[in-house]
């Protein structure tokens, strides 16, 4: 027993060695920024799937995390060089992430007085959005197995938006089944089939588009249910004044005739009741207007917010503490597990108690 005990102490030492974060992700650490634009899509190649690839300058890391981001705009307007997101992507590329943004088909500008009175036509369009954001997703797992000329880790993927894009991320993630969709009033898994499903019919197929986590400013779902115990961790930023993505439950935009959204003060209480880790940030007596980049300093604190809820979950940071103390004749081996899906909101520890008579003893705690 003395000798698997040396040897599985030995490994996890070394498992510890080889994965901390070594001061990357938490702070700037580079002073500018590259930016490499290009096709995401090999069914389509126009504007509305074209992204830009930020990583920071001289940055050669190879298993670096990866955020995909999604611009606002009401599903009608905005793209890729949107401030908001440039100013996102840019400042967790300063931290050593790769910060993608990218643009993803709109609604065109004949067609907007259609779409705002159709809930048809909107589940249409967040589903071409999810469509091309699990594109993406997909694009960069297609690259990691064909050489990851882009230095990604591959299970530190994660999906973000403002406003309409936070509206796209966290469907992305949280719709997990094509029955989950409603069949009336609206038919809207009628709409996913003829849409390729819920992978969407923007290629790169053959990947998964499975993410890790979701960073929502200002965005919303449109049925709380969709969300469920093995969901992704979720954090959110959002005015408690908030009516165009409503931070309670209310329609889009403050328009009767679009669908209802629900926002960070609706699902970070079923987060928390269902053991997803999240963290939500609420600006008081705030309104929409924020999000538009970092001449507001609530989006300044949303980006610090969302790089500190992100730090502690990065595979990196999956870290093995080890306490081996002789007392009472026990032999502890404590095992962080630091994300911790049981812990709403904290982290959570795994300690096993291994007894000199070979029995282990597990115990779940939240710190």
């Amino acid at each position: 027993m003395k000798n698997l005990l040396t040897l599985f102490i030995i490994l996890l030492i070394n498992i510890d060695a080889y994965s901390q974060c070594q001061s990357r992700y938490q702070n700037e650490i580079f002073s500018s920024t590259n930016k490499l634009t290009i096709n995401y899509s090999d069914v389509y190649n126009d504007n509305a799937h074209k992204m830009d690839v930020y990583s920071g300058d001289g940055d050669t890391a190879t298993n670096r995390p990866l955020i995909i981001f999604h611009h606002g705009g009401s599903y009608y307007q905005g793209s890729k060089e949107n401030p908001g997101s440039v100013d996102f992507c840019t400042a967790f590329a300063k931290r050593g992430y790769v910060a993608v943004s990218a643009n993803y088909r709109l609604v065109s500008l004949l067609n907007i007085i259609s779409f705002l009175s159709s809930h048809a036509e909107q589940y249409e369009e967040v589903l071409k959005a999810t469509s091309d954001m699990k594109a993406v997703v997909r694009f960069f797992k297609k690259e990691f197995a064909n050489g990851n000329a882009y230095g990604i880790d591959t299970n530190a993927i994660y999906v973000g938006g403002i406003s309409s894009g936070g509206i796209t991320a966290i469907h992305t993630a949280y719709i997990d089944q094509i029955s989950d969709l409603p069949t009336s009033p609206v038919d809207v898994q009628a709409i996913a089939n003829s849409l390729g499903g819920l992978e969407g019919d923007a290629g790169n197929y053959g990947f998964s588009s499975t993410v890790s986590g979701v960073i929502n400013f200002a965005g919303g779902i449109q049925q709380l249910s969709w969300i469920d115990s093995s969901d992704e961790p979720i954090f959110s930023a959002q005015g408690d004044n908030d009516v165009i993505v409503n931070y309670n439950c209310g329609p889009g935009l403050d328009n009767p005739s679009v669908l209802d959204l629900c926002g960070l003060g609706e699902i970070h209480p079923i987060c928390d009741n269902l053991g997803i880790l999240n963290e939500g940030l609420t600006f008081n007596n705030v309104d929409h207007n924020w999000v538009i980049g970092n001449s507001q300093v609530e989006f300044n604190q949303a980006v610090n917010a969302a790089s500190n809820f992100l730090y502690p979950i990065l595979p990196c940071n999956q870290s093995t503490q080890i306490e081996y103390p002789n007392a009472q004749n026990k032999e502890l081996i404590k095992v962080v597990d630091i994300l911790g899906r049981k812990a709403s909101k904290k982290i959570g520890s795994l300690l096993l108690y291994i007894y000199n008579d070979g029995s282990i003893e597990k115990k779940y705690f939240i710190e």
